[in-house]
């Protein structure tokens, strides 16, 4: 299938959403939600400067001349969409949307922020423009962006080779005496060199003791003898996301470390091997709790088990105590179980794949055996 095709599915899907809850019209404004939409990879950055108008006929999207050429370029002359760049803001330029097309209900994103939504509803009554207002409750990135397809799916396999490739190159660098920060300049410098466009998220490089934040920031710790070292990190290619953990040790383990560590690698692989499509995300994370409890560490592992994956980092669907999210065929999940002891050192591991009928495909290649570096 082209990427043209693709693209067409993608938007038909958003159409069929709309004709089911008879939207005329939606506003989009939430940049991952463009990028799938679109297709113009290498474009969206921090700014929310673009606006997306789409009816059943039509697909209109504004910005402004900082981006304008790289979008021309990114979606190719072919495009079906109309493209304006015209010297006002997204507010208005909606409003003339609205009044060209004869929407009545306009659906908009509920990821715009107030002042947006408030200018767009000051802009209606300017221009005498009666429409309703339904919120699209995150519908594009839970509905519909959750099931990946296959080019999504391709590029994810992609970022996961460069963080699989990182992992064999760090783990023949590291040694005693070197700090933490040390470390992540050396993962991310790889990851940068080999392939990557950009960084996943902050590399998270938690030594000994630190290891017990599961989010601890990288610092001048010391790599110590005996130091179990949790990893966190990714590569992103063309906008999609790797998201990979591994704890190693450097030297050889103590027998509590090699402990903890065979209870989270059985955590993780019992809830791998329960996890495929039309299953609930709770009980696949209360699973986790009870793999962890039933070895006597419930007290020390408290986060989620897991989180989807694509042009964010941190997507649906969830793994969590509260979640209410099932399996769909096509959906990319983390399975991340871990064990933290404060004062102590702590133990993640966590992969990254696709859920089907057959059950949960991590896309690394990297195994679950304790690894020993700067021996």
């Amino acid at each position: 299938m082209s990427d043209r095709q693709v693209l067409a599915q993608r938007v038909a899907r958003v159409r069929e959403l709309m004709q089911r809850r008879g939207y005329d019209a939606v506003i989009l404004r939430n940049n991952p939600d463009l990028r799938w939409l679109t297709g113009a990879e290498r474009t969206f950055d921090f700014e929310n400067a673009h606006t997306a108008f789409v009816t059943p006929e039509g697909l209109w999207l504004h910005t402004d001349s900082r981006y304008f050429g790289t979008f021309q370029a990114r979606l190719g002359a072919d495009t079906p969409w109309k493209l304006d760049e015209q010297l006002i803001d997204g507010p208005a330029w909606a409003v003339e949307r609205v009044a060209e097309t004869g929407a009545r209900v306009v659906a908009v994103e509920d990821t715009v922020d107030l002042a947006f939504f408030d200018a767009f509803k000051q802009e209606c009554a300017k221009a005498s423009v009666a429409c309703l207002t339904p919120r699209l409750h995150g519908d594009i990135a839970s509905r519909l962006r959750a099931s990946k397809d296959e080019q999504e799916l391709e590029l994810m396999r992609e970022a996961q080779r460069i963080t699989d490739a990182a992992f064999r190159h760090i783990v023949s660098f590291m040694r005693a005496g070197q700090t933490e920060l040390r470390v992540r300049v050396e993962l991310e410098d790889y990851m940068l060199t080999h392939g990557a466009e950009e960084l996943s998220f902050g590399t998270i490089i938690a030594a000994g003791p630190n290891g017990a934040n599961p989010h601890a920031q990288p610092s001048e710790y010391v790599l110590k003898e005996g130091d179990m070292v949790v990893m966190d990190y990714g590569a992103c290619y063309h906008d999609y996301h790797a998201d990979m953990t591994r704890t190693v040790c450097v030297g050889e383990p103590s027998e509590e470390q090699r402990q903890v560590y065979g209870v989270v690698r059985k955590t993780n692989e019992t809830c791998a091997a329960a996890i495929h499509t039309g299953v609930s995300c709770r009980k696949i994370h209360e699973l986790a709790v009870k793999t962890i409890s039933d070895a006597g560490y419930g007290d020390y592992f408290k986060h989620g088990l897991g989180h989807g994956v694509g042009v964010e980092i941190h997507e649906q669907p969830r793994f969590s105590r509260t979640s209410e999210d099932v399996l769909m065929a096509g959906a990319v999940i983390t399975d991340e179980p871990g064990i933290y002891l404060p004062g102590k050192f702590g133990v993640r591991i966590e992969d990254c794949g696709v859920v089907d009928e057959r059950g949960y495909h991590p896309f690394s290649e990297i195994g679950h055996d304790l690894v020993c570096v700067g021996r």
